[in-house]
């Protein structure tokens, strides 16, 4: 079919103002519900369709690399478009609104949790909330493996991990490492085994119409060592200074003890929060003892109800880790709860700002898909080992005996937010009832 050259082109979008960017990025904090779908989902329909600052193919372009990326990768995304509309204070921006709601709202429930959490009726909340996140994370187990496990290879390698994290208690990112070495290595010696060999046809559309599109080239989007390595150093010097202030506070090795492990586990976050909260779990309850398997899965239910990334999680476990160590200083907590954050979200910022401009260049790499592909599969297994962890945590209680109303009721929520489709967020607000009601009747006693 020949174009109609009588039809007028696409009227270029005007690059949107610092302003309405910001404003866009702050609300966007604030309904950022629904998981990374949702949030990518939001992100798109103003974005690409409603405002047209990026086109499809420029938006894919970024999404792809935020997806092979440790850490929450909605957030990077929005990172990534507000460095190409502003560059790197339009990034920072972007980013740092994405969590910055979310860190209030936790840090206000956080507090609520440990100053009411001990009276029966809010303990019996949490009570009908723990089953419902164990659903919550089965049916993220099954959602991901549907995607991950596509062979024979994948379901043994998830098998695998789940025996080396769940019974030989091997630390997640040994598991992470080795599996990359084992992709490398198949990648080296078996390409066949791992490359697919499905092939994407590219349809090509006209993007005139959007401010930035696949012919559009941005001056602060060049590669250039030299940035590179003074966005480095930045990088370097932001990470140390709070590093070492933190340590001149009371009991500076428990501080340099939280920023180095919460460093590590933001460089490990590959398959976002389901996957790295088995590694913190094991490391923070069962090693450093700074919350109780109960207080974590009550944290896992706080993260669920707050808009931003999941990984937000790791801000309570901080605050719980403040907290408890320092005989429940609620200033301790918050500190705890702030330098997580920090620690956790300031990789991502390094991420996208380093790595965006060499991207940029760059078309899609089959061999690092690859890669991933065998990195996921473990993270499958690692997911799994998290819902089994939850699962005895919640239904097998003291004496070995079974909580049959925990039992029923992940049984049920699976069934209502599976096959009935009800949001996550009205069936946490039903479960919470549930428990609550579990109370009045007698069942559950705190």
């Amino acid at each position: 079919m020949q174009p109609d050259l009588n039809t007028p082109a696409a009227a270029p979008v005007q690059k949107p103002g610092f302003k309405e960017a910001f404003l866009f990025w702050l609300k966007l904090g604030f309904i950022s519900f629904g998981g990374p779908a949702g949030q990518i989902g939001i992100m798109h329909e103003f974005i690409v369709e409603q405002k047209k600052w990026i086109s499809e193919s420029r938006f894919l372009h970024a999404l792809n690399y935020c997806m092979l990326l440790p850490g929450p990768e909605a957030q990077q995304l929005a990172t990534y478009i507000g460095w190409l509309l502003h560059g790197v204070r339009g990034g920072l921006i972007a980013g740092i609104l994405f969590v910055l709601p979310s860190v209030v709202i936790l840090l206000g429930l956080s507090i609520v949790y440990v100053t009411y959490g001990s009276i029966p009726w809010v303990a019996a909340l949490f009570y009908g909330l723990k089953p419902a996140v164990v659903a919550i994370v089965m049916l993220a187990l099954i959602k991901i493996g549907k995607k991950a496990l596509v062979s024979w290879l994948h379901y043994a390698l998830a098998l695998l991990s789940f025996v080396l994290i769940y019974f030989l208690d091997i630390p997640f990112p040994v598991i992470i490492l080795g599996a990359i070495v084992m992709a490398v290595l198949m990648l080296w010696f078996y390409p066949s085994t791992l490359r697919s060999r499905n092939s994407e046809e590219v349809q090509v559309t006209d993007e005139s119409g959007y401010y930035i599109n696949t012919a559009s080239v941005l001056p602060h989007t060049k590669f250039s060592w030299s940035k590179v390595a003074m966005k480095l150093a930045v990088a370097v010097v932001l990470w140390v200074i709070p590093f070492l202030l933190l340590g001149l506070l009371q009991d500076g090795s428990f501080w340099n003890k939280l920023s180095l492990f919460f460093t590590k586990a933001a460089f490990i976050t590959f398959g976002g929060a389901y996957a790295v909260l088995p590694y913190v779990a094991q490391v923070t309850v069962e090693k450093f003892n700074w919350l109780s398997s109960y207080q974590m899965i009550d944290g896992l239910a706080l993260g669920e109800t707050t808009p931003g990334p999941l990984i937000m999680v790791l801000a309570f476990v901080g605050f719980m880790a403040g907290y408890n160590h320092f005989a429940g200083s609620l200033l301790m907590g918050t500190v705890g709860l702030l330098a997580t954050t920090y620690f956790t979200f300031l990789p991502c910022f390094l991420f996208i700002l380093v790595g965006a401009p060499i991207v940029e260049r760059t078309h899609s790499n089959t061999s690092i898909k690859a890669v991933l592909s065998i990195v996921t599969a473990a993270v499958v297994g690692v997911i799994l080992n998290l819902t089994v962890y939850f699962g005895k945590a919640v239904v097998i209680k003291e004496g070995l005996t079974i909580d049959y109303f925990s039992l029923a009721w992940i049984i049920l929520s699976i069934i209502a937010m599976y096959r009935f489709k009800v949001g996550m967020i009205t069936w946490i607000g039903v479960s919470a009832l549930a428990g609550l009601v579990m109370y009045l009747v007698g069942y559950f006693q705190p």
